[in-house]
């Protein structure tokens, strides 16, 4: 039996090729109030097709009582390779562990063409993903979730170009369709023609394209840092659950959207939001939560980008599930808060060398000494201006320090 688990734009074509496929398939979403633990009770496969890392391991995790020994998790859903071994962590020994996600939209989830990118043993799993498509095996466990990311850091970067490059041949008298013709007879031939006219149906949502870019960010990431603060500025904007291809017309056209450094026809700065050089007029506070760290309470943001400022909230020693982190260790709790700053700069292109301003909330100011010894692995050389206050508690019984920043990022 086959335990599917999401049934979103992907996750319901999917499992029903697996029915029309002759298999035995079991669905969970979860608007339905089944307990997922339900739903994987004797099942051989359990598949996941989620919408991002926290999502998987919360559902996993509600799973484990009724996961049986022997039985294989298929992971299909876009978390990246990190995700991939928390999970393997998190799951029992006696059950195995696939990574497969997927290269194609709903289209192709519902006619079978997908392209499966698998990592880890795929002996017992493989005839089963074929239903979707093509099987390509990547090597051991965590290197298909790494080649769908390294894959879509090259795919979604170019259509959010290719608006840009719309909106500047708009500004300057050049007809979209002309452009697009022309186009067609290059390598971005197919690219530019999803973006002729954006897409009456969601195949792939602005937001996963956004988290996509998100689980790849690395410090030396610039065209997708740039593009990956587009989309962000467009996610805030209310487009999240539009297609990507809307992105065309986010950017829009015009001399006003087009200004940078050098003047009217200068280029736009690596990243901009709103169609404004970071730093220029006009900047709208845009909010920044990623999947690749723990979501908060709904009552905050992670960290708010204005221009070319980035503000960060207070983080503190917490993991995904609101645990706390390094229980009655200094050391352990600033290693887990160092880390999350760490993710939430590498996103917007920054270091630890672009903070302009570090403040530290400590319970107890005789652990200053244990924390600076993990402050200085991180920040080496000319400190920011800093701030460093005892207080009585913080908002989380046991956690010991709590740190907030303000980021002058790079251009």
């Amino acid at each position: 039996m086959i335990a599917f688990l999401g049934q979103g734009r992907m996750g319901a074509p999917m499992a029903r090729r697996l029915v029309s496929a002759g298999h035995k398939v079991t669905t969970w979403r979860r608007s339905d109030g089944v307990p997922v633990a339900t739903a994987v009770d004797g099942a051989d496969l359990v598949i996941t097709m989620l919408s991002d890392p926290a999502a998987v391991r919360e559902v996993l995790a509600a799973a484990l009582p009724e996961l049986r020994p022997g039985a294989t998790v298929v992971e299909m859903s876009t978390i990246g390779p990190e995700a991939v071994r928390e999970l393997r962590a998190l799951l029992p020994p006696e059950v195995g562990l696939v990574d497969a996600p997927v290269l194609g939209s709903v289209g192709p989830a519902a006619e079978g063409t997908l392209t499966v990118l698998a990592g880890g043993d795929v002996q017992g799993c493989r005839e089963v993903l074929s239903v979707f498509g093509p099987v390509r095996e990547c090597g051991p466990l965590g290197s298909g979730a790494a080649m769908k990311i390294a894959v879509m850091s090259a795919l979604v970067p170019a259509q959010v170009l290719l608006a840009e490059t719309f909106a500047y041949g708009e500004a300057h008298g050049v007809d979209r369709g002309a452009l697009i013709d022309v186009l067609s007879g290059t390598p971005l031939g197919v690219l530019a023609e999803r973006l002729r006219v954006p897409a009456a149906q969601t195949r792939y949502s602005l937001a996963h394209a956004t988290k996509d870019l998100e689980l790849g960010a690395w410090e030396g990431a610039t065209m997708a840092t740039a593009a990956r603060a587009r989309l962000q500025e467009a996610r805030a904007a209310g487009l999240g659950e539009h297609d990507l291809t809307t992105i065309a017309e986010h950017v829009g056209g015009g001399p006003d959207s087009l200004t940078g450094p050098t003047g009217p026809t200068g280029p736009i700065g690596p990243a901009t939001a709103a169609g404004q050089p970071m730093g220029g007029p006009g900047h709208r506070a845009v909010s920044l939560n990623l999947s690749t760290i723990p979501a908060t309470n709904g009552m905050y943001s992670h960290a708010t980008r204005v221009g070319d400022m980035l503000y960060i909230s207070g983080q503190a020693a917490f993991d995904e599930h609101g645990n706390l982190v390094g229980e009655g260790s200094m050391e352990a709790q600033a290693e887990h808060v160092f880390q999350v700053i760490s993710r939430i700069l590498t996103d917007q292109g920054a270091s630890f060398a672009d903070i302009a301003f570090l403040r530290t909330y400590l319970t107890d100011m005789e652990d200053r000494v244990a924390y600076g010894r993990v402050r200085r692995k991180y920040i080496t050389g000319t400190p920011p201006a800093s701030t460093t206050v005892e207080v009585s508690k913080l908002f989380m019984p046991g956690l010991l320090l709590e740190v907030d920043l303000i980021v002058a990022l790079p251009r």
